[in-house]
């Protein structure tokens, strides 16, 4: 799914795009869940919504199971891509045993980003959950010149990681790791 609207006409897209290429990250969003369908994915769709409405460009969101070959793959194709900036994960951090986002991850990523998941915890621990904060493996880093994050599943979680971190640092991020 793109972010493009079928109607629009192709110049009318391509100024799009090259607005968010001088403003904006183009960005892709990833759903690891087993449990959520397309109709479902309120976490997917908010990530689309506040980067959108951050003046950013969804380039794509795919839903996928948590299954680590599936996501290798679609990170790679991901990484692979020259029009993407970023690429945004929701799902997969806890601890339970089909939980392997994280482990996917973090081992494509040259350089992490440990502020990320420190901070999110932190925001989390005093501003939603308290103590059970410490058991999301939420991270960020770069990776093949690409802004990544790895977000937990819930729609809280995704809102206060866009709302406190993501989208304040987004444009910044993607300038120092293309610098």
């Amino acid at each position: 799914m793109t972010s493009h609207n079928a109607n629009e006409s192709p110049s009318t897209t391509a100024h799009r795009e090259e607005a968010a290429r001088r403003d904006g990250a183009r960005c892709i969003v990833l759903t690891v869940s087993d449990s959520r369908t397309a109709a479902t994915d309120e976490s997917g769709a908010l990530i689309e919504r506040m980067l959108t409405e951050a003046g950013h460009v969804v380039v794509t969101k795919q839903l996928l199971t948590n299954d680590e070959v599936a996501l290798r793959t679609a990170l790679d194709a991901a990484l692979a891509r020259e029009d993407v900036d970023a690429v945004l994960c929701t799902g997969g951090t806890g601890l339970g045993a089909r939980d392997r986002t994280v482990d996917v991850v973090r081992p494509m990523l040259e350089r992490e980003l440990p502020g990320f998941g420190e901070l999110f915890r932190m925001l989390s621990f005093l501003e939603q959950i308290g103590a059970a904060a410490m058991l999301s493996r939420a991270l960020a880093g770069a990776a093949r010149g690409k802004f990544v994050v790895v977000m937990p599943g819930s729609r809280a979680a995704v809102e206060l990681a866009m709302t406190r971190l993501v989208i304040p640092e987004l444009k910044h991020a993607v300038r120092e790791i293309r610098r």
